[in-house]
Protein backbone atom coordinates (compact mmCIF):
# COMPACT_ATOMS: atom_id res chain seq x y z
CA UNK A 1 0.00 0.00 0.00
CA UNK A 2 1.28 3.46 -0.88
CA UNK A 3 1.75 6.19 1.68
CA UNK A 4 -0.29 9.24 0.79
CA UNK A 5 -0.35 12.81 1.97
CA UNK A 6 -3.36 15.09 1.92
CA UNK A 7 -2.06 18.67 1.61
CA UNK A 8 -4.54 21.39 2.52
CA UNK A 9 -4.24 24.07 -0.18
CA UNK A 10 -4.15 27.59 1.19
CA UNK A 11 -7.05 29.77 0.08
CA UNK A 12 -9.28 26.83 -0.94
CA UNK A 13 -12.43 26.00 1.03
CA UNK A 14 -12.43 22.56 2.70
CA UNK A 15 -13.97 19.78 0.63
CA UNK A 16 -17.31 18.28 1.64
CA UNK A 17 -16.45 14.59 1.92
CA UNK A 18 -13.44 14.68 -0.42
CA UNK A 19 -9.83 15.87 -0.47
CA UNK A 20 -8.67 18.54 -2.90
CA UNK A 21 -5.18 17.06 -3.16
CA UNK A 22 -3.81 13.54 -2.66
CA UNK A 23 -0.17 12.73 -3.41
CA UNK A 24 1.88 9.55 -3.27
CA UNK A 25 4.42 7.45 -5.13
CA UNK A 26 3.77 4.04 -6.64
CA UNK A 27 2.17 2.13 -9.51
CA UNK A 28 -0.78 3.88 -11.22
CA UNK A 29 -4.07 1.92 -11.53
CA UNK A 30 -6.98 3.24 -13.62
CA UNK A 31 -10.42 1.64 -13.19
CA UNK A 32 -12.92 2.22 -16.00
CA UNK A 33 -16.27 3.75 -15.14
CA UNK A 34 -18.43 1.19 -13.37
CA UNK A 35 -22.21 1.00 -13.54
CA UNK A 36 -24.66 -1.17 -11.60
CA UNK A 37 -24.21 -4.34 -13.62
CA UNK A 38 -23.90 -7.65 -11.78
CA UNK A 39 -21.57 -10.47 -12.85
CA UNK A 40 -24.11 -11.66 -15.43
CA UNK A 41 -24.51 -8.19 -16.98
CA UNK A 42 -27.93 -7.47 -15.43
CA UNK A 43 -28.76 -4.05 -13.97
CA UNK A 44 -29.09 -3.99 -10.19
CA UNK A 45 -31.42 -1.45 -8.58
CA UNK A 46 -33.26 -0.11 -11.62
CA UNK A 47 -34.66 3.27 -10.55
CA UNK A 48 -32.86 3.16 -7.15
CA UNK A 49 -29.70 5.28 -6.93
CA UNK A 50 -28.70 3.83 -3.55
CA UNK A 51 -28.93 0.23 -4.76
CA UNK A 52 -27.04 1.13 -7.93
CA UNK A 53 -24.34 2.90 -5.91
CA UNK A 54 -23.84 -0.17 -3.71
CA UNK A 55 -23.38 -2.34 -6.83
CA UNK A 56 -21.07 0.20 -8.43
CA UNK A 57 -18.83 0.26 -5.35
CA UNK A 58 -18.86 -3.53 -5.14
CA UNK A 59 -17.72 -3.57 -8.80
CA UNK A 60 -15.00 -1.00 -8.09
CA UNK A 61 -13.87 -3.08 -5.11
CA UNK A 62 -13.60 -6.19 -7.32
CA UNK A 63 -11.66 -4.27 -9.97
CA UNK A 64 -9.26 -2.87 -7.37
CA UNK A 65 -8.68 -6.34 -5.92
CA UNK A 66 -7.92 -7.66 -9.42
CA UNK A 67 -5.17 -5.02 -9.65
CA UNK A 68 -3.80 -5.88 -6.20
CA UNK A 69 -5.27 -2.71 -4.70
CA UNK A 70 -7.90 -1.70 -2.16
CA UNK A 71 -9.92 1.43 -1.56
CA UNK A 72 -7.09 2.59 0.72
CA UNK A 73 -5.07 3.01 -2.48
CA UNK A 74 -7.69 5.14 -4.29
CA UNK A 75 -6.61 8.72 -4.85
CA UNK A 76 -9.40 9.93 -7.17
CA UNK A 77 -13.04 9.12 -7.86
CA UNK A 78 -15.06 10.63 -10.71
CA UNK A 79 -18.85 10.47 -10.45
CA UNK A 80 -21.18 10.85 -13.42
CA UNK A 81 -24.83 11.06 -12.38
CA UNK A 82 -28.04 11.66 -14.27
CA UNK A 83 -29.41 13.65 -11.31
CA UNK A 84 -27.15 15.49 -8.86
CA UNK A 85 -29.81 14.81 -6.22
CA UNK A 86 -28.53 11.21 -6.08
CA UNK A 87 -25.29 12.31 -4.39
CA UNK A 88 -26.40 11.68 -0.77
CA UNK A 89 -27.26 8.04 -1.60
CA UNK A 90 -24.03 7.66 -3.56
CA UNK A 91 -21.95 9.15 -0.74
CA UNK A 92 -23.56 6.75 1.74
CA UNK A 93 -22.40 3.80 -0.39
CA UNK A 94 -18.98 5.38 -0.95
CA UNK A 95 -18.47 5.91 2.77
CA UNK A 96 -18.76 2.15 3.36
CA UNK A 97 -15.54 1.75 1.33
CA UNK A 98 -13.35 4.86 1.73
CA UNK A 99 -11.55 6.31 4.72
CA UNK A 100 -13.83 9.26 5.43
CA UNK A 101 -11.13 10.99 7.52
CA UNK A 102 -8.86 11.09 4.43
CA UNK A 103 -11.17 10.61 1.44
CA UNK A 104 -9.90 10.54 -2.13
CA UNK A 105 -10.09 13.56 -4.36
CA UNK A 106 -13.30 13.49 -6.36
CA UNK A 107 -15.39 15.15 -9.02
CA UNK A 108 -19.15 14.86 -9.49
CA UNK A 109 -20.80 15.81 -12.76
CA UNK A 110 -24.46 15.69 -13.77
CA UNK A 111 -24.85 14.29 -17.27
CA UNK A 112 -27.83 14.09 -19.62
CA UNK A 113 -27.55 10.33 -20.01
CA UNK A 114 -25.28 7.34 -19.59
CA UNK A 115 -24.84 4.36 -21.93
CA UNK A 116 -28.23 2.83 -21.04
CA UNK A 117 -31.36 4.49 -19.65
CA UNK A 118 -31.28 2.21 -16.58
CA UNK A 119 -27.91 3.62 -15.50
CA UNK A 120 -28.29 6.42 -12.97
CA UNK A 121 -24.59 6.73 -12.16
CA UNK A 122 -21.14 5.73 -13.30
CA UNK A 123 -18.00 5.96 -11.17
CA UNK A 124 -14.38 5.64 -12.22
CA UNK A 125 -11.42 5.30 -9.87
CA UNK A 126 -7.70 5.96 -9.91
CA UNK A 127 -5.40 4.30 -7.40
CA UNK A 128 -1.68 4.23 -6.61
CA UNK A 129 -0.18 1.05 -5.16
Amino acid sequence: MSEFSYPKPEGVAAGNGYSHVVTGAGQWVAIAGQVALDAEGNFVGVGDAGAQARQVFANLDACLKAAGATFKDVVKLNFYVTDIGYLPAIRAARDEYVDTSNPPASTAVQVVALFKPEALLEVEAYAVI
